[in-house]
């Protein structure tokens, strides 16, 4: 079955970012695990590929979140009174002390690979925490459970617990450590470069991990102006630099490689400009940024203006793993952003939202998040049949649009990744 197949349903997918097509009772063609083509009658020469029949069924691509902590899905939905800072100081750091110990890691791990397996993600880059063989454990149930995905170890060398702070030369060794035994023994999951953010790296640190990043030719993932005292609080640990953005750069943790910074809400005016860096993408997690009352990122703003941008959870701020609850809390967000910070920058349309989570930010990882040709299979069916409505005609795109916001069962009906069926 895997890697060779059509598929028959009602076919969606968003190509560009004002445009969608919608195929209803159409064949989804797949060889070598690429998308081949969409057909209303399959051609005789697809006639040997095993049919899947979905008729009735939506089938749309699977999407990349592009911002997750797994190491803090066991604490998500709590204690969403406090801001970033104090959150972090009073239950994230003390949460992932516990991951030193790897009976409690093998726990908590299969519990969040198990429900990203069954969310609508095919893709995912990953916080793990600063332990090197905890975060190795994640690998190997990612890999085992067919998710392409970025795991990095987290750096942490100042300004943190006594339990969750590395000596600079240690955090700079596991690291490369950890790189060499990701890449050697995986070949789903792949290593990615993890400083925390500038307020627990030290100077030194910064750079050797973008050292490692170029020597490796890796992926570096970070946080950027999420919140006010977030971004006071670099100004007073890196004086000299003109924004939060230039304290990056000017570390060797900028756009060396391909770098993805998480949030961005307080970036205009300050980093703009450095954001444009055609290796920079920005991970919009907007139920994090209001549950710890950081605020509203610009996404219209980055959208229209050519950004790279797509979705991120960002467990345990957000509360939700399903990249359909960061789709409508997007459009929701910038509603509000319209109406009471900026009416020059109209809300997101729900196909804004769906391209950013599906192609737009899949474009980090690979050519996935359309049903293009040559781009990866990676692929959703939903059945939407349980949403009873006296409404008759409803289009694809308007019965899609009513699944993601209404997520009835809460997991697809299947999932394939990389041509692969999972379920």
């Amino acid at each position: 079955m895997d890697g060779n197949f059509v598929i028959r349903g009602d076919i969606f997918f968003t190509p560009e970012k004002n445009k969608c097509e919608m195929h209803p009772d159409s064949y989804l063609v797949v060889k070598d695990s690429r998308i081949v083509c969409v057909e209303k009658n399959l051609s005789k020469k697809y006639s040997s590929l095993e049919k899947h029949d979905c008729s009735g069924k939506l089938v749309i691509p699977a999407l990349s979140d592009l911002h997750v902590h797994a190491s803090q899905f066991a604490f998500r939905g709590l204690w969403m009174d406090e801001e970033l800072l104090e959150w972090l100081n009073s239950h994230t750091f003390p949460e992932e002390e516990k991951f030193a110990d790897i009976s409690y890691a093998r726990k908590a791990y299969e519990i969040f690979t198990r429900q990203l397996v069954r969310s609508p993600s095919a893709h995912a880059c990953i916080f793990a925490t600063i332990h090197k063989d905890s975060t190795l454990l994640l690998c190997r149930m990612l890999e085992e459970a067919g998710l392409p995905c970025y795991v990095g170890k987290v750096n942490m060398d100042r300004n943190s617990t006594p339990g969750l702070s590395e000596k600079t030369e240690d955090s700079i060794r596991e690291t490369e450590e950890y790189i060499n035994e990701v890449l050697s023994s995986f070949s789903l999951v792949k290593p990615v470069v993890t400083p925390r953010f500038i307020p627990s790296c030290s100077d030194e640190l910064c750079r050797a991990l973008g050292e490692l990043a170029v020597k490796y030719d890796l992926p570096v993932q970070s946080h950027l102006s999420e919140n006010l005292s977030e971004v006071d609080w670099v100004k007073e640990l890196c004086p000299d630099s003109t924004s939060y953005a230039a304290s990056y750069k000017e570390r060797g943790l900028w756009g060396r490689t391909k770098t993805v910074m998480a949030h961005c809400v307080h970036s205009l005016s300050r980093e703009e400009e450095l954001l444009k860096d055609e290796n920079l993408f920005i991970a919009h997690c907007p139920d994090s940024n209001t549950n710890l009352v950081s605020g509203i990122m610009p996404a219209r703003y980055f959208l229209d203006n050519g950004y790279n941008i797509g979705l991120g959870s960002d467990i345990a701020g957000g509360v939700s793993i399903s990249l359909f609850d960061a789709i409508t809390d997007a459009v929701r967000v910038s509603k509000l952003y319209h109406r009471h910070v900026d009416e020059r920058f109209a809300p997101l349309t729900f196909k804004e939202a769906f391209f950013i989570a599906s192609k737009l930010g899949g474009s980090f990882f690979s050519k996935t998040g359309s049903f293009e040709s040559g781009y990866d299979a990676d692929i959703l069916v939903l059945d939407d049949s349980s949403l009873e409505t006296p409404l008759e005609g409803l289009t694809v795109a308007e019965r899609v649009e009513r699944y993601v916001y209404l997520n009835p069962k809460g997991a697809p009906e299947h999932k394939i990744c990389q041509g692969k069926w999972l379920f």
